[in-house]
């Protein structure tokens, strides 16, 4: 669910702007001073939207869209090509997207929403509120540069531009460019084309400008951080399982998740991942060692199936079970730290007798699906994690970035690849959804041109051309209210 705290202060805020504005229209003595206030500044409020215009920018999209007229007219016909593709691209998406949420309604199961291609996103519900400032700037700039691209198309088309604007839409910012609808109309239909493919390929081509960042980031910052040596701890949640005087410390290297080797944040979460599948790992222990540390006490079971043989109600005492040489399953409470203390892990008691054959292989008995993790990191003593894998993969926040000098920031790779990656995500998502034949969207009036460019000889009446991009838009529009629609109920809902 959306949490609570969120809707309040976005309620709130919207509440506390609408009321000012609605008493400042009502007064006589303030309302004409206010709209004009409003006015010369190229303000507009209404409910959950405020919008800003200004014509201070016209003068430098003239300059760009006369800048070098044949590089831009190459430039933006590759743009017509990426734009028709991606709006018959769009429709298979969604239509993918929406078979896969059906399929999930239908299994129940949650667990699998991010196999989702496009999924909708909600602050604070999927997108952790420590990151909305990559949310909301990745996606400002994607909508500015969004617009910018049919700005410039539209001045290098001879089209009238009359200014730029940014709004704000609950709690999405975003852009629009204002055009003069004559003259926008009086062009061919390929100039249109030109000028309405514009926004989707110039978001298209800053997602790339991201993968080119992204991808070659290890080596870009190679003189300054090293890679591959493991993932370095950048914060640890307070209280969380991690965090303690034996638990994860900042700037801590981790290079081992029991004997899987970790060289950076993908294989943590790799390794997490695959202990979490597969049975619990077992230590080889001397059998000397093993009647040395043990406590007496008595055997039960927990109520999930799982043996307990410790009830001394110590937090370092763990219960571990063996086969002893009769091959009888025998259970022993044992101090966890001295007992697994370098110890080689094992599955079965075959493991350890290739080394030591007094040594047995004594697996953690603890409740199922939780597991005891050791997890290298330099400089400090192991940590021994008893838990649930997930809740330590999201107690902890790592980076493959280990910095060279000391007074290099720990933070800054993470910074550059999370803004990156939400670049990316965003501006490929606004791609898609923008080419979408849909009623307001650009994909209507890449529709309606490329019907008008392609179908004039072959259908000759406009009514019926109109005719049929309406039933193309209708369907469009159906099948992306259906994906938002069914988007936010798996993620609020559920």
């Amino acid at each position: 669910m959306i949490p609570i705290s969120l809707v309040v202060v976005v309620l709130g805020g919207w509440c506390a702007i609408y009321l000012a504005d609605t008493f400042l229209t009502s007064s006589q003595s303030l309302k004409n001073s206010y709209e004009e206030w409003l006015t010369a500044r190229g303000l507009s409020i209404s409910p959950f939207h405020i919008r800003w215009q200004t014509t201070l920018f016209n003068r430098l999209f003239y300059k760009w869209g006369r800048w070098k007229p044949n590089f831009l007219y190459i430039w933006f016909t590759l743009g017509v090509a990426f734009g028709i593709i991606a709006m018959f691209g769009s429709i298979f998406l969604l239509g993918k997207t929406l078979v896969q949420t059906l399929n999930q309604m239908m299994a129940e199961s949650p667990a699998s929403q991010n196999d989702r291609m496009l999924q909708v996103v909600v602050p604070g519900v999927n997108l952790p509120i420590s990151q909305l400032s990559y949310f909301f700037s990745a996606i400002l700039i994607s909508g500015v540069l969004h617009e910018v691209g049919h700005g410039v198309a539209a001045v290098r088309e001879s089209v009238r531009f009359n200014g730029f604007g940014m709004f704000i839409f609950i709690v999405y910012p975003g852009a629009f460019v204002d055009l003069f609808t004559t003259h926008l109309q009086l062009v061919s239909p390929v100039q249109q084309l030109r000028i309405f493919c514009a926004g989707v390929w110039h978001n298209f081509v800053l997602g790339i400008l991201g993968i080119l960042i992204l991808v070659p980031l290890p080596a870009l910052l190679f003189p300054f951080y090293y890679t591959g040596v493991g993932a370095l701890v950048t914060e640890v949640v307070e209280d969380s399982p991690a965090s303690g005087p034996r638990g994860l410390f900042v700037q801590d290297l981790i290079t081992h998740v029991q004997d899987c080797q970790v060289t950076g944040v993908d294989d943590w979460h790799t390794c997490l991942t695959e202990i979490s599948q597969m049975p619990q790992i077992g230590y080889c222990i001397n059998t000397a060692t093993l009647q040395q540390l043990q406590f007496p006490s008595r055997v039960y079971r927990r109520l999930d199936g799982s043996i307990e043989c410790c009830n001394n109600n110590s937090l370092s005492d763990i219960c571990f079970s063996y086969n002893s040489n009769s091959n009888q399953q025998q259970f022993a409470c044992l101090p966890a730290r001295k007992s697994i203390y370098n110890s080689q892990e094992c599955r079965s008691n075959i493991d350890c007798q290739k080394t030591d054959a007094a040594s047995v292989c004594a697996v953690p008995s603890i409740e199922n699906q939780t597991r005891l993790i050791r997890v290298k990191h330099s400089p400090q003593l192991d940590m021994l994690f008893i838990g649930y894998p997930v809740h330590l993969q999201y107690a902890v926040s790592l980076s493959s970035f280990v910095p060279r000098y000391n007074f290099l920031s720990i933070s800054l790779p993470v910074v550059i690849e999370t803004f990156c990656k939400y670049l990316i995500s965003l501006s490929g998502a606004l791609a898609v959804i923008n080419a979408v034949p849909c009623f307001a969207l650009d994909g209507q009036w890449i529709l309606n041109s490329f019907i008008e460019a392609t179908l004039s000889s072959v259908i000759a009446e406009k009514q019926n051309r109109e005719l049929l991009a309406f039933f193309i838009l209708l369907a469009g529009s159906a099948l992306l209210t259906a994906n938002v629609v069914l988007g936010l109920w798996m993620v609020t809902a559920r």
